[in-house]
């Protein structure tokens, strides 16, 4: 066994190695890091929209803007008409949208799960009124806002969640992946932009910071979690990612839960090299946080992971069901409530 002790000697080496080898073969995570991309940033500041990982919407039929049917616009301006002459704010609209979406896209069917009927498959058994009522637009989306404006604080939830609670749906995470979509109809039809009150995304990280923190942070693959721990030779989650960021010029605080709000949100879905993802026992809740990772780009990520594991690079498990729905960009400025 004498023999073998030399190769074990190595072996947090190697790994390092490995690591590094990895990080050079994602061609440097393309770096152009926390650039302003451009597409939808809406919802950053609701921890309960959209997917966690990549959406699907725009894979299905009618799931763009450009590509929904006359029929889908009309029942989507009924949509929010309604709301309007309700003075339902827009976050309703929103909701409604997204509802309407997951249960009928937009279509006002004389079918669906038992006697589910109409743009949002409301069952006349179970009291939303006649089948006539119910494939009514005018009639289904008055009916929705008044069970949704019913619905204690609906206004603070994800859309998601409110959806659910109205809809009492067998897929209650389902109505997330049409936010995006349904942020559209409000600004096209609605004539307001950011529907969810969030204001804009996380600002841009000054030039350089993510890489000097994404550097440090591989240069530790391979020594220990030790829980508690900073450095220099063994960390945990958060004490890796407090080193990072220092090496970085960026002061963070010392554990997950708060380094969460030392800096700008962002949706998981757009997360950049260098931004900061984390998992919660219950993910709506940034209460609960109790892991931190570095987030490199391509779907791989850096960590502490946890007593008995080294630091460690990982692919990123989209569809986690810990995974916080927002990232945060260190030491940019908060942008939420």
């Amino acid at each position: 066994m004498r023999l073998f002790r030399p190769l074990r000697l190595l072996l947090p080496f190697v790994a390092i190695g490995v690591a590094l080898v990895v990080f050079l073969a994602l061609g440097f995570l393309a770096f152009a890091p926390n650039q302003a991309q451009p597409g939808p940033t809406m919802g950053a500041c609701d921890a309960g929209i959209g997917a966690v990982g990549r959406s699907t919407a725009g894979q299905q039929a009618g799931a763009t803007l450009e590509t929904l049917s006359d029929e889908q616009k009309q029942n989507a301006n009924t949509i929010i008409g309604v709301g309007k002459e309700m003075n339902t704010p827009p976050r309703a609209w929103l909701v409604a949208l997204a509802t309407a979406m997951q249960e009928s896209t937009l279509r006002n069917i004389d079918y669906g799960d038992r006697d589910s009927l109409g743009l949002f498959q409301q069952r006349p058994s179970q009291g939303w009124g006649s089948p006539a009522q119910v494939t009514d637009p005018l009639y289904s989306s008055r009916t929705f806002y008044e069970r949704l404006l019913q619905v204690p604080r609906w206004e603070q939830m994800p859309v998601t969640v409110a959806a659910q609670t109205v809809q009492r749906s067998a897929f209650p995470d389902a109505y997330a992946k049409w936010e995006t979509l349904a942020a559209g109809l409000v600004g096209q039809f609605g004539g307001v932009a950011d529907p969810a009150g969030c204001g804009p995304s996380a600002a841009s990280l000054p030039a350089g910071v993510a890489r000097a923190a994404i550097e440090f942070a591989l240069g530790e693959v391979g020594k220990p979690y030790v829980w508690g721990a900073t450095g220099p030779n063994t960390y945990d989650c958060s004490g890796l990612m407090l080193r990072a960021f220092e090496a970085a010029g960026v002061q963070l605080p010392r554990v997950s839960r708060d380094q969460y709000r030392a800096g700008g949100h962002l949706p998981v879905r757009d997360a950049q090299p260098g931004d900061l993802m984390f998992y919660a026992y219950d993910r709506n809740d940034p209460r609960t946080i109790h892991h931190v990772f570095l987030y490199l780009g391509n779907d791989q990520m850096v960590e502490a992971p946890y007593s008995g594991q080294n630091v460690r690079v990982q692919p990123v498990n989209w569809e986690y069901d810990e995974l916080v729905p927002l990232a945060t960009r260190p030491g940019t400025p908060a942008n939420t409530a």
